[in-house]
């Protein structure tokens, strides 16, 4: 075995390993391919941060709940601007509700809108998604459905206030399980993309984005207001289940300067039914009125903005001489954060005589949103 390990030694020294990098040039070698890897590593990096729209929330609840409130349409136009990202629903232009998410509901919010032709400016971003199918998304791993849980409650005969309201104890809020949301929009045309994160589980969902077609608002002027009442948003919805036994089809809002200075009034088959305000500090923070003012509504409009009455803190009801009525909704979410929700309604004359309005209202941003006295 020694004869032929040392033959084999000889035969090898006639032909020695020769790698394919010399042993010179390795470190050269490596030191290229570690800049290559860093820069590939850029790249894909400066490509993810560079998405149309990014945003993490902590919790879905907040957004379940607010979009929940303009769940009235199948789609709903999405508008995504530097200052946070608008659902509007519209509804034959004689309804429309706007929930305006701000930034500041998200833990972090990344924008980068593409710029227009004139290279000055960026243009907010527009499209259309399903809100159904966005909010079954959302309460995928058992967000609080706070419209299931106050049906539920609607339902008890022995119900109160106090109880219609009441958390589940084993809510997510009760047991204090905490989540991660992630929004995402990569470029124009591509789907809607949100990754909710719960418990170690992760799911992702591609929402199909529609081309915009963004509605005509339902002019307001704020400029020529008739009246303008802030009040407990509470009170508004005790009034409206007031009202609800007799299953009206019209609803007749009317202001004066004397008493009663504000009645809600419903109007159906089975009969009527209205509730009369006082004014007081404790019922009507805010009372102003420049006239009298009366315009039925079709009651079942109206009906679709109890959900937002039910999560709201306070409510704006402000109506225009042409008859158009605005309700604004602040609502305190989680980290003691104000969002608000808008809702605009034709008189029900208007839209029976297929009369409509001429011109069209403001932007709706957030600013639009602000109650103030």
């Amino acid at each position: 075995m020694d004869s032929s390990l040392h033959e084999v030694w000889q035969a090898a020294a006639g032909s020695p390993f020769l790698p394919t990098i010399g042993k010179n040039t390795q470190f050269l070698v490596a030191f290229i391919l570690l800049l290559i890897g860093i820069s590939l590593t850029g790249v894909f990096a400066l490509t993810e941060t560079q998405s149309i729209f990014k945003a993490v929330a902590t919790s879905t609840r907040p957004l379940y709940q607010l979009l929940k409130c303009i769940n009235f349409t199948p789609r709903v136009h999405v508008q995504i601007t530097q200052q946070g990202i608008r659902f509007a629903a519209d509804h034959a232009r004689v309804m429309q509700g706007v929930s305006f998410l701000d930034s500041a509901l998200f833990q972090t919010y990344s924008v980068n809108l593409p710029v227009s032709d004139d290279g000055e400016a960026n243009e907010p971003v527009n499209f259309q998604i399903p809100l159904a199918s966005l909010l079954e998304v959302l309460q995928i791993f058992g967000a609080v459905d706070v419209a299931a849980r106050a049906q539920k409650a609607d339902a008890d005969p022995y119900r109160s206030n106090l109880r219609n309201y009441r958390p589940d104890a084993f809510s997510n809020q009760t047991l204090g399980l905490a989540g991660t949301c992630t929004l995402l929009y990569a470029e124009e045309g591509d789907s809607f993309k949100v990754t909710i994160e719960e418990s170690g589980v992760k799911t992702t969902a591609a929402l199909t984005t529609y081309v915009p077609e963004i509605p005509e608002e339902i002019p307001f002027d704020r400029n020529d207001m008739a009246f303008k009442i802030i009040m407990p948003s509470r009170s508004l919805l005790d009034s409206f289940a007031e009202i609800s036994p007799t299953a009206p089809t019209k609803l007749v809002i009317t202001t004066s300067k004397s008493a009663p200075f504000l009645t809600l009034a419903g109007l159906g088959d089975l009969g009527s039914s209205a509730v009369d305000f006082a004014r007081g500090r404790e019922i009507m923070e805010t009372f102003s009125i420049q006239e009298r003012w009366s315009q039925s509504f079709k009651f079942d409009f109206i009906k679709n903005s109890t959900e937002a009455m039910r999560i709201a803190s306070k409510v704006s009801l402000r109506g225009d001489r042409q008859g158009v009525l605005n309700l604004q909704l602040m609502v305190v979410t989680e980290g003691d954060k104000q969002c608000f929700l808008d809702f605009r309604f034709v008189p029900f004359v208007q839209y029976e005589d297929d009369e409509e309005g001429d011109g069209a209202g403001g932007q709706g941003e957030g600013g639009d949103l602000e109650m103030s006295d």
